[in-house]
């Protein structure tokens, strides 16, 4: 076939749109299996697509579609004519091999549908970028919001026995008790935490709230550790308060054990500096993967989580913080701003099948004592959207002590209990520690 025929021309295979036809008026049972996977746009054909739309108005009022009724139906609707007309509407039965494979049959036509809605996508992109008025970040975004739309496969409605459900769960049991030490979603590091959780889970918003300068970051980086050093899960952060180099220096303090007073003024001992040679080599090859820019834009930070699952398969984003998000829509109050971004960030999470934790920082009037829900800043959508909700609770020092107590309040989470869990922190290395012997 000519070159310039096959780009003018979008894919299609009649042959199979008019076999699935054929084959649910042969067998009307298996109407309910492909009404819930194929719709009408799928067809190619404006006859197929009126014969296909009347089969599912027949099925919508309970009536067995057959040669006879769908051409009554089509007669009623005044739309004989468009699906073909009498002749070619009876003529489906003859065409279709077997109706047993209409399953094979329907996922011809949603393959040469998905191939024509690329096509579609990749005009309005192509259109879309000659418009210098439109920022190019946002046509980005756009770009791969289409994209990943296009390839998710999961929009078909499933149903599961009582009996396939108690199977799923013992099994699921069954391994959870010999398998004591493992979660179903990705473990913080924290003892008591992860076993009131589970981990982390897919598809989670996850937020932690804490006044400032009381050790947020330091608490997501001791997760990021545990997460990304020892179990070696693909981890991202986007940090958008500070350089990388910071969060470096951080992690390596925390890792060497070395004060990190010392490593700023290089006031540091020869058994220091192999301390932190040591740690670095450990981290080397450690799969977290840093994003430091300030003040970064929600269609930025979407774009590039995205871009770090498909790249390094991440299986958990960190977010420090919240308030550093931007969005287009400046001129909104800020509570409606930060509705914007916890509802994204929960779509977000939901769209790359991670959990997604976010910093957070809580009301002024939290000073100095336990922090709850209704302080945390910026608005109550933040709650809402939320999965989890968390608080670092801990006294500010006066004098710096080798190991201080502190709390993380869970004060909510959708499918499990909520508590407090003491945690140590240790200023020196600025990191969050299990509480004595919570690890064993």
């Amino acid at each position: 076939m000519d070159s310039t025929l096959i780009d003018k021309v979008p894919p299609h295979n009649i042959e199979s749109e008019q076999a699935v036809l054929g084959a649910l008026l042969l067998n009307w049972d298996a109407m309910s299996d492909v009404v819930s996977k194929v719709r009408a746009e799928h067809f190619y054909s404006l006859q197929n697509q009126t014969i296909y739309d009347a089969l599912i108005t027949l099925y919508n009022k309970h009536v067995k579609g057959d040669t006879l009724s769908l051409i009554n139906e089509l007669n009623v609707s005044g739309k004989l004519e468009q699906a073909g007309g009498t002749a070619y509407v009876a003529s489906l039965t003859d065409t279709v091999p077997s109706a047993a494979n209409i399953e094979y049959y329907s996922q011809m036509v949603l393959d040469r549908a998905a191939r024509r809605e690329l096509i579609k996508i990749s005009s309005e992109l192509k259109a879309s970028a000659f418009e210098l008025n439109r920022d190019t970040g946002e046509l980005l975004d756009n770009a791969e919001q289409k994209i990943f739309a296009l390839t998710d496969k999961n929009d078909t409605i499933e149903i599961h026995a009582a009996k396939d459900v108690m199977i799923k769960e013992i099994e699921i049991i069954d391994s959870r008790y010999r398998n004591k030490n493992q979660f179903t979603g990705v473990p913080s590091g924290f003892a008591y935490l992860d076993t009131m959780t589970s981990g982390f889970q897919k598809s989670e918003l996850i937020i932690i709230g804490a006044r400032p300068s009381i050790g947020k970051t330091a608490l997501a980086l001791s997760m990021m550790h545990h997460i990304a050093m020892e179990k070696k899960i693909p981890c991202g952060f986007f940090s958008l308060e500070m350089p990388y180099e910071s969060i470096g220096m951080r992690i390596l303090s925390q890792e060497a054990r070395v004060n990190m007073s010392r490593m700023r003024s290089g006031m540091l001992k020869l058994d220091d500096v192999k301390k932190i040679q040591d740690a670095a080599g450990r981290w080397y090859g450690a799969p977290l993967y840093t994003v430091d820019t300030p003040n970064m834009r929600l269609l930025d930070l979407r774009a590039m989580a995205r871009r770090m699952v498909a790249n390094f398969d991440v299986k958990i984003i960190f977010i420090d913080y919240i308030g550093l998000i931007t969005t287009d829509n400046s001129k909104k109050e800020t509570w409606e701003q930060i509705s914007e971004i916890s509802k994204s960030l929960k779509a977000l999470a939901r769209e790359l099948e991670i959990p997604i934790v976010v910093l957070c920082q809580v009301a002024r009037d939290a000073e100095g004592q336990e922090p709850n829900l209704a302080q945390l800043r910026g608005s109550g959508s933040i709650e809402q959207d939320a999965d989890v909700v968390m608080f670092l609770h801990r006294d500010r020092l006066k004098e710096e002590t080798p190991v201080q107590e502190a709390k993380i309040i869970l004060a909510k989470q959708r499918n499990g209990p909520t508590g407090d869990i003491k945690i140590m922190f240790v200023p020196a290395y600025s990191k969050f520690e299990n509480y004595k012997g919570d690890d064993e």
